[in-house]
Protein backbone atom coordinates (compact mmCIF):
# COMPACT_ATOMS: atom_id res chain seq x y z
CA UNK A 1 0.00 0.00 0.00
CA UNK A 2 1.13 3.40 -1.13
CA UNK A 3 2.52 5.95 2.14
CA UNK A 4 -0.30 8.94 2.69
CA UNK A 5 1.68 12.00 2.55
CA UNK A 6 1.65 15.13 5.11
CA UNK A 7 1.87 18.18 3.45
CA UNK A 8 2.71 21.59 4.92
CA UNK A 9 1.70 24.67 3.36
CA UNK A 10 3.62 28.13 3.36
CA UNK A 11 0.77 30.61 2.34
CA UNK A 12 3.00 34.04 1.65
CA UNK A 13 2.40 37.19 1.46
CA UNK A 14 4.82 39.87 1.20
CA UNK A 15 7.62 37.47 1.49
CA UNK A 16 5.94 35.86 4.98
CA UNK A 17 4.22 33.22 5.61
CA UNK A 18 0.34 34.03 6.58
CA UNK A 19 -2.51 31.88 7.52
CA UNK A 20 -6.51 33.29 7.77
CA UNK A 21 -10.02 31.57 7.62
CA UNK A 22 -12.17 31.20 4.19
CA UNK A 23 -8.92 33.02 3.11
CA UNK A 24 -9.53 35.95 4.40
CA UNK A 25 -8.31 37.99 7.63
CA UNK A 26 -4.64 37.20 7.24
CA UNK A 27 -2.39 36.80 10.28
CA UNK A 28 1.71 36.77 10.37
CA UNK A 29 2.75 33.19 10.92
CA UNK A 30 6.38 32.58 10.26
CA UNK A 31 9.76 33.02 7.85
CA UNK A 32 9.06 30.85 5.11
CA UNK A 33 12.34 29.73 4.93
CA UNK A 34 12.52 29.05 8.47
CA UNK A 35 9.14 26.77 8.60
CA UNK A 36 10.24 25.43 5.69
CA UNK A 37 13.42 24.19 7.24
CA UNK A 38 12.23 23.11 10.43
CA UNK A 39 9.65 20.74 8.58
CA UNK A 40 11.94 19.13 6.21
CA UNK A 41 13.81 18.52 9.31
CA UNK A 42 10.79 16.70 11.01
CA UNK A 43 9.70 14.61 8.74
CA UNK A 44 7.32 16.02 6.21
CA UNK A 45 6.78 14.53 2.89
CA UNK A 46 6.38 17.40 0.57
CA UNK A 47 5.96 20.94 0.93
CA UNK A 48 4.03 23.46 -0.94
CA UNK A 49 4.44 26.84 -1.51
CA UNK A 50 1.44 29.33 -2.81
CA UNK A 51 2.39 32.91 -3.13
CA UNK A 52 -1.80 33.88 -2.57
CA UNK A 53 -1.49 37.57 -3.64
CA UNK A 54 0.66 37.23 -6.81
CA UNK A 55 -2.40 36.10 -8.88
CA UNK A 56 -4.69 39.31 -7.93
CA UNK A 57 -1.70 41.27 -7.76
CA UNK A 58 -0.89 40.39 -11.17
CA UNK A 59 2.56 39.93 -10.48
CA UNK A 60 5.07 36.72 -10.89
CA UNK A 61 5.63 34.85 -7.94
CA UNK A 62 8.81 35.74 -5.93
CA UNK A 63 11.76 33.87 -7.15
CA UNK A 64 14.16 35.01 -4.23
CA UNK A 65 12.00 33.53 -1.78
CA UNK A 66 11.63 30.04 -3.59
CA UNK A 67 15.62 29.98 -4.40
CA UNK A 68 15.98 30.29 -0.51
CA UNK A 69 13.32 27.61 0.81
CA UNK A 70 14.66 25.23 -1.90
CA UNK A 71 18.26 25.57 -0.49
CA UNK A 72 16.82 24.97 2.71
CA UNK A 73 14.83 21.73 2.40
CA UNK A 74 15.11 17.86 1.03
CA UNK A 75 11.92 17.07 -0.03
CA UNK A 76 9.63 17.64 -2.70
CA UNK A 77 8.48 21.26 -2.56
CA UNK A 78 5.54 22.33 -5.14
CA UNK A 79 5.20 26.39 -5.86
CA UNK A 80 2.33 28.50 -6.87
CA UNK A 81 0.38 31.69 -7.41
CA UNK A 82 0.96 34.23 -10.52
CA UNK A 83 1.80 31.55 -12.95
CA UNK A 84 0.89 32.46 -16.55
CA UNK A 85 3.11 30.79 -18.57
CA UNK A 86 5.71 28.14 -19.70
CA UNK A 87 8.44 30.84 -18.97
CA UNK A 88 6.81 31.38 -15.04
CA UNK A 89 6.84 27.26 -14.73
CA UNK A 90 10.81 27.24 -16.26
CA UNK A 91 11.97 29.90 -14.09
CA UNK A 92 10.68 28.66 -11.05
CA UNK A 93 12.10 24.98 -11.48
CA UNK A 94 15.18 26.35 -12.13
CA UNK A 95 14.74 28.41 -9.29
CA UNK A 96 14.20 25.30 -7.47
CA UNK A 97 11.17 24.07 -7.22
CA UNK A 98 10.25 20.02 -8.00
CA UNK A 99 6.68 20.88 -9.23
CA UNK A 100 4.83 23.94 -9.78
CA UNK A 101 0.97 24.49 -8.87
CA UNK A 102 -1.65 25.74 -11.43
CA UNK A 103 -5.25 27.57 -10.68
CA UNK A 104 -6.64 30.89 -11.86
CA UNK A 105 -4.17 30.55 -14.95
CA UNK A 106 -5.63 26.41 -15.82
CA UNK A 107 -9.18 27.83 -15.74
CA UNK A 108 -8.38 30.95 -17.94
CA UNK A 109 -6.38 28.62 -20.44
CA UNK A 110 -6.65 24.99 -19.84
CA UNK A 111 -3.99 23.99 -22.34
CA UNK A 112 -1.72 25.43 -20.09
CA UNK A 113 -1.96 22.27 -18.55
CA UNK A 114 -1.28 20.13 -21.21
CA UNK A 115 1.73 22.37 -22.51
CA UNK A 116 3.19 22.10 -19.41
CA UNK A 117 3.12 18.57 -19.14
CA UNK A 118 4.26 17.99 -22.49
CA UNK A 119 7.15 20.16 -22.11
CA UNK A 120 8.33 19.11 -18.35
CA UNK A 121 6.86 15.95 -17.54
CA UNK A 122 3.25 15.08 -16.27
CA UNK A 123 5.33 14.65 -12.68
CA UNK A 124 5.50 18.50 -11.97
CA UNK A 125 2.00 19.47 -12.83
CA UNK A 126 -0.23 19.75 -10.20
CA UNK A 127 -3.89 21.18 -10.60
CA UNK A 128 -4.88 23.12 -7.24
CA UNK A 129 -8.76 23.03 -7.70
CA UNK A 130 -10.85 25.37 -5.33
CA UNK A 131 -13.95 24.60 -4.22
CA UNK A 132 -17.23 25.83 -2.96
CA UNK A 133 -20.56 24.64 -2.42
CA UNK A 134 -23.62 26.62 -3.84
CA UNK A 135 -26.76 25.13 -4.02
CA UNK A 136 -25.78 21.75 -3.27
CA UNK A 137 -23.50 21.38 -6.04
CA UNK A 138 -19.66 21.83 -6.33
CA UNK A 139 -18.36 24.71 -8.18
CA UNK A 140 -14.80 26.03 -9.03
CA UNK A 141 -13.67 29.61 -7.42
CA UNK A 142 -10.65 31.64 -8.31
CA UNK A 143 -8.30 34.51 -7.78
CA UNK A 144 -8.06 33.02 -3.92
CA UNK A 145 -11.52 32.35 -3.75
CA UNK A 146 -13.00 35.78 -4.64
CA UNK A 147 -13.90 34.47 -7.99
CA UNK A 148 -17.43 31.98 -8.04
CA UNK A 149 -17.34 30.19 -11.89
CA UNK A 150 -19.74 28.58 -13.93
CA UNK A 151 -17.47 25.15 -13.61
CA UNK A 152 -18.36 22.03 -12.09
CA UNK A 153 -16.11 20.37 -9.72
CA UNK A 154 -16.40 17.23 -11.42
CA UNK A 155 -16.49 18.11 -15.10
CA UNK A 156 -13.05 20.65 -14.07
CA UNK A 157 -11.51 17.17 -12.81
CA UNK A 158 -12.13 14.95 -15.80
CA UNK A 159 -11.18 17.66 -17.67
CA UNK A 160 -7.41 18.33 -16.18
CA UNK A 161 -6.98 14.66 -16.03
CA UNK A 162 -7.54 14.63 -20.14
CA UNK A 163 -5.18 17.68 -20.24
CA UNK A 164 -2.30 15.78 -18.72
CA UNK A 165 -1.95 16.92 -15.21
CA UNK A 166 0.10 14.44 -12.50
CA UNK A 167 -1.82 15.36 -9.28
CA UNK A 168 -4.57 17.71 -7.97
CA UNK A 169 -4.12 19.88 -4.85
CA UNK A 170 -8.12 20.39 -3.83
CA UNK A 171 -9.10 22.62 -1.50
CA UNK A 172 -12.60 23.49 0.18
CA UNK A 173 -13.00 27.26 0.67
CA UNK A 174 -15.99 26.34 2.73
CA UNK A 175 -13.91 24.54 5.26
CA UNK A 176 -10.34 26.41 4.93
CA UNK A 177 -8.92 27.59 7.80
CA UNK A 178 -11.97 26.49 9.93
CA UNK A 179 -9.86 23.76 11.92
CA UNK A 180 -12.81 21.42 11.91
CA UNK A 181 -11.89 18.81 9.62
CA UNK A 182 -11.59 18.34 6.03
CA UNK A 183 -14.47 18.41 3.51
CA UNK A 184 -14.76 14.58 3.28
CA UNK A 185 -17.43 14.54 0.85
CA UNK A 186 -16.06 16.64 -1.62
CA UNK A 187 -12.52 14.71 -1.39
CA UNK A 188 -14.29 11.47 -1.54
CA UNK A 189 -16.57 12.57 -4.53
CA UNK A 190 -13.59 13.86 -6.36
CA UNK A 191 -10.95 10.95 -5.15
CA UNK A 192 -13.49 8.35 -6.75
CA UNK A 193 -13.93 9.86 -9.86
CA UNK A 194 -9.98 10.32 -10.73
CA UNK A 195 -7.27 8.03 -11.20
CA UNK A 196 -4.54 10.92 -10.10
CA UNK A 197 -3.38 11.59 -6.27
CA UNK A 198 -5.88 13.81 -4.44
CA UNK A 199 -3.69 16.34 -2.10
CA UNK A 200 -6.92 16.99 0.08
CA UNK A 201 -6.71 20.68 1.84
CA UNK A 202 -8.83 23.34 4.25
CA UNK A 203 -10.61 22.35 7.51
CA UNK A 204 -7.08 20.29 9.49
CA UNK A 205 -7.52 20.64 13.24
CA UNK A 206 -5.16 19.85 15.60
CA UNK A 207 -6.96 16.53 16.13
CA UNK A 208 -5.48 13.64 13.85
CA UNK A 209 -8.39 11.55 13.33
CA UNK A 210 -8.73 15.08 10.74
CA UNK A 211 -5.85 13.42 8.78
CA UNK A 212 -7.48 9.61 9.53
CA UNK A 213 -10.64 10.39 8.37
CA UNK A 214 -9.64 12.10 5.34
CA UNK A 215 -7.22 9.22 4.26
CA UNK A 216 -9.98 6.22 4.96
CA UNK A 217 -12.97 7.79 3.97
CA UNK A 218 -12.33 10.89 1.95
CA UNK A 219 -9.39 8.31 -0.24
CA UNK A 220 -7.06 11.20 -0.10
CA UNK A 221 -3.08 10.55 -1.30
CA UNK A 222 -1.92 13.09 0.65
CA UNK A 223 -3.22 15.76 3.19
CA UNK A 224 -2.10 19.60 3.29
CA UNK A 225 -2.25 21.91 6.42
CA UNK A 226 -0.77 25.00 7.56
CA UNK A 227 -2.13 26.31 11.19
CA UNK A 228 -1.42 23.76 13.14
CA UNK A 229 1.95 22.86 11.85
CA UNK A 230 2.74 26.66 11.78
CA UNK A 231 1.32 27.72 15.65
CA UNK A 232 3.13 23.90 16.89
CA UNK A 233 -0.39 22.96 17.62
CA UNK A 234 -0.20 19.34 16.06
CA UNK A 235 3.42 18.82 14.89
CA UNK A 236 4.46 16.67 11.82
CA UNK A 237 6.09 13.78 14.12
CA UNK A 238 3.07 14.12 16.46
CA UNK A 239 0.69 13.45 14.02
CA UNK A 240 2.42 10.84 11.72
CA UNK A 241 2.78 8.67 15.05
CA UNK A 242 -0.67 9.23 15.72
CA UNK A 243 -1.58 7.83 12.32
CA UNK A 244 0.93 5.41 12.70
CA UNK A 245 -0.72 3.83 15.40
CA UNK A 246 -4.03 4.12 13.87
CA UNK A 247 -2.42 1.79 10.89
CA UNK A 248 -2.52 4.47 8.29
CA UNK A 249 0.80 4.22 6.33
CA UNK A 250 2.85 7.19 6.59
CA UNK A 251 6.71 7.50 6.22
CA UNK A 252 8.65 7.41 9.74
CA UNK A 253 10.01 10.52 10.96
Amino acid sequence: MLTKRIIPCLDVKDGQTVKGVNFENLKYAGDPVSLAKKYSDEGADELVFLDITATNDGRKTMLDVVEKVARAVFIPFTVGGGIKSIEDIRALLLAGADKISLNTAAVKNPELIRQASERFGAQCVVVAVDAKKFDGEYYVVTNAGRNKTDIKVSDWIKRIEELGAGEILLTSMDADGTQKGFDLDLTAAVSKHTTLPVIASGGAGADPQHFADVFDKGFADAALAASIFHYGTLPVPDLKRALRKQGIPVRPV
